[in-house]
């Protein structure tokens, strides 16, 4: 699969973005649309993967940052059809070591894909991490 990787907010299909958060991703599927509009809106950056042919999106992450050392992995995804190709793996690579967050603390909470992430230095926190579980 022939793709590219750019980190331009406005190419981001927001339909696409949608479509799967609130259909597929097994996280946060109580957000509403608006809150997903504002979450890229506001994303400190994201990274999209498009075929080449007809660019169309197939890959998705966001991030939220304090701009200087810390930075949040969210969202990260890949269409059904584009898995395989390494197409997750070009995505997570742009947003944490391409670009103004390579040396940054990354954190992330996720329930899978946890050899992708670990091929990129990330493993269980520290003792200088703590976290406050989501209430509901």
């Amino acid at each position: 699969m022939d793709f590219e990787i750019d980190d331009a907010r406005g190419r981001v299909d927001r339909d696409v973005v949608w479509d799967f958060l609130s259909t597929q991703a097994y996280w946060h599927r109580w957000r509403r649309r608006a809150d997903v509009e504002r979450q890229i809106d506001l994303a400190w950056r994201v990274v999209g993967a498009y075929r080449r042919d007809d660019g169309a999106m197939i890959g998705f992450a966001r991030a939220f940052s304090d701009g200087v050392a810390n930075a949040y992995l969210a969202d990260v995804f890949v269409l059904d059809g584009a898995r395989g190709h390494g197409v997750g793996k070009a995505v997570v690579r742009e947003m944490i070591e391409s670009g103004p967050g390579r040396d940054f603390r990354w954190m992330l909470h996720t329930d899978d894909a946890h050899g992708l992430y670990r091929s990129f230095g990330f493993d269980a926190p520290d003792g200088t991490y703590l976290e406050r579980p989501i209430r509901r």
